[in-house]
């Protein structure tokens, strides 16, 4: 009740709006200073061209830095390709922990029902032994096929 109470008070004091305006003004300032810096980049390879290419001629230069950039993209499409795969991984794995630790809360808060019912001891071993072999299954249909080998280009 008192973090409501504080959460009300500093709405009507004004703190709440007063901090949406700074974030927006923090907001505004980065951008700016993001499209000088980006600005600053720009000249700066036309800096390296102009350099360059009174060095080594435009045709040269003009390659070398087409093929610089486009190093540069596949590089960084690269690592985002591995970057994506491990984290997809690291997504699949905690997943599985989770609907394993699942599987089991469920097991151990159904036990003590399934021991009082009238199948008793029986139907407490066979209805866990069920819902794992259904988890099997659920499991072995939701994996994505393995790519075949023979209709790879």
């Amino acid at each position: 009740m008192g973090a409501l109470v504080s959460l009300i008070s500093a709405l009507v004091s004004g703190e709440a709006m007063a901090a949406v305006h700074r974030a927006r003004t923090t907001a505004i300032l980065y951008g700016l200073a993001a499209v000088f810096a980006l600005c600053g980049v720009g000249f700066l390879i036309g800096a390296a061209y102009i350099w360059l290419a009174a060095r080594y001629g435009p045709l040269a230069t003009s390659l070398g830095f087409g093929i610089g950039f486009l190093v540069l993209a596949g590089l960084v499409l690269v690592i985002h390709k591995l970057t994506t795969s491990m984290r997809s991984r690291r997504r699949a794995r905690r997943r599985q922990a989770d609907m394993t630790a699942l599987g089991v809360t469920a097991a151990l808060a159904l036990l003590p029902a399934l021991a009082k019912s009238k199948g008793g001891l029986g139907a407490a071993v066979i209805a866990p032994a069920l819902a794992v072999v259904a988890y099997a299954i659920y499991r072995e249909n939701t994996r994505p096929p393995k790519p075949d080998p023979e209709e790879m280009p």
